[in-house]
């Protein structure tokens, strides 16, 4: 195993301000995915141009699905960011470089599998959620076209959380504003010039996914040489580690969709429109507020390099920048949204029940997103602090117990508005767990500190007793 020098630039988050690392990271990560969820945000504002509900639902519909396979990627990033951050902290290079080729051999097994059970339960899926036959079929047409481009996407997620872990997010953010560029452009023509509709904004989609992919392997291979030779022996030599991660990792990340399945589910009670105005909430969320999630992938190799250099005071330091940095960017994003809700309603052509949701998420309910900067932060610290089981009961717990009692209430008080009330409420409850449960792990850390100083004085004691 070749070890690197103690001043080696891969692991640059040992020393330096802390929320200097932590706004840059988490604004060039948070480029990255802007790029990507703007792929689908655009794919929605184009597709409402065209005026029917029916196709805006449709796409809302599809995004669930989407959403899935993608927290599964974002599970593999996890996995791959936290291993090859902890081994460069600990200035172990070619044991990085195993553990990111592991992760891509095990990413893409894994995303195949998933593409297959999702192709076996689509009609099921769309059933669940509460589509009628037409908006179904339609969700179909889409998902035919971007599902197959899913083993892809995961490679790509997971080199560009390895490009993190050596703290290069810029190359990693490149890669995603190109796709983003390109799925932008290619949107109106073979929606509106070409007359695919639906079907073009899915294909524009899957070019710019086989765009992300190409640009991103270039600089991990030639630049960093983050990646070891690619033999199926390094799932023996690994798997152990990285299944470890990545299996709860996947579960937390799973987690959302599900929630999210619940809320539309509840929501198609009230008919096509508020699903429509739902998916352009989901649609927005992710644009606004791309920087807090990125926060859980930019704030990882932080703790993750100083986890593994053993620096717990610092690690601390590294959960208190983020908390920071989420609760102001979550305030000055409310402001701009409660001043812009009604340019957001005419760009999407929004009426009835789906502009009363839209101008509710941005006059009041977008505040709540605070409590959800607070989880993603807390996750990044429980998945590289050996405790990713902590992010598979917190998320769960948020989407689940956390989701379906108070949005049932809401909705049963106040329509479906007080489903999007409900959910938030939910949010509160389990971002306080999240910050209990990391207290609960910087002091178990700190009784193990002092139990190994202890032992250390008193086998010192016990030499020199020998020695006289």
């Amino acid at each position: 195993m070749a070890n690197g020098a103690a001043t080696t630039p891969s692991a640059k988050f040992l020393t330096g301000n802390l929320m200097t690392h932590v706004s840059v990271m988490s604004f060039t990560s948070s480029i990255g995915l802007l790029m990507i969820f703007a792929v689908d945000f655009v794919d929605l504002l184009f597709i409402s141009m065209l005026g029917d509900a029916e196709l805006a639902a449709a796409v809302g519909y599809a995004g669930i699905i989407l959403f899935f396979a993608n927290s599964i990627n974002i599970g593999l990033s996890i996995a791959a960011g936290s291993l090859v951050a902890k081994a460069l902290g600990a200035q172990n290079i070619s044991t990085a470089r195993e553990y990111a080729s592991a992760v891509l051999i095990i990413g893409v097994i894994f995303s195949l599998l998933t593409l297959l059970g999702i192709y076996a339960g689509l009609d099921y899926l769309l059933v669940f959620l509460g589509s009628n036959d037409e908006t179904s079929q339609l969700a179909l047409d889409y998902l035919y076209i971007i599902l197959p481009t899913i083993p892809f996407a995961a490679v790509a997620f997971i080199a560009m959380a390895v490009l993190r872990a050596y703290g290069d997010a810029k190359r990693a953010m490149y890669c995603t504003v190109a796709a983003g560029i390109i799925n932008a452009v290619l949107d109106p023509i073979l929606i509106f010039s070409l007359d695919f509709g639906l079907e073009g904004a899915a294909a524009a989609s899957a070019i710019s996914r086989m765009v992300m992919l190409i640009m991103v392997l270039s600089p991990l291979i030639r630049q960093h040489k983050a990646l070891a030779k690619i033999k199926f022996k390094l799932i023996s030599l690994h798997g152990r580690q990285v299944f470890g991660i990545m299996l709860p990792a996947i579960l937390a990340n799973i987690a959302t969709p599900v929630g999210g399945s619940l809320v539309t589910r509840e929501m198609a009670e009230y008919g096509t429109a508020a699903v429509a105005g739902m998916a352009i909430i989901g649609r927005m969320i992710p644009v606004v507020f791309s920087v807090i999630f990125a926060l859980s992938g930019a704030i990882g190799p932080i703790v993750g390099q100083n986890y593994g250099a053993g620096n717990m005071p610092r690690v601390k330091e590294a959960l208190v920048a983020g908390l920071k940095f989420t609760f102001i960017y979550v305030l000055l994003v409310s402001i701009a949204l409660y001043f812009c809700s009604g340019l957001i309603v005419n760009l999407f052509s929004a009426t009835g029940i789906s502009a009363e949701l839209v101008i509710l998420f941005c006059s009041v309910l977008s505040l709540s997103y605070f409590f959800n900067g607070v989880i993603f932060v807390a996750n990044a610290c429980f998945n590289n602090m050996g405790h990713p089981l902590y992010s598979t009961f917190v998320n769960w717990g948020r989407h689940t117990l956390g989701t379906l009692p108070f949005i049932l209430i809401g909705s049963h008080y106040w329509g479906a508005s007080g489903i999007l009330l409900g959910q938030a409420v939910g949010g509160v409850i389990f971002a306080a767990i999240a910050l209990y449960l990391c207290a609960k792990i910087f002091k178990k850390d700190r009784e193990a500190r002092k139990k190994d100083v202890f032992d250390q004085q008193a086998k010192e004691h016990r030499l020199l007793l020998c020695r006289q």
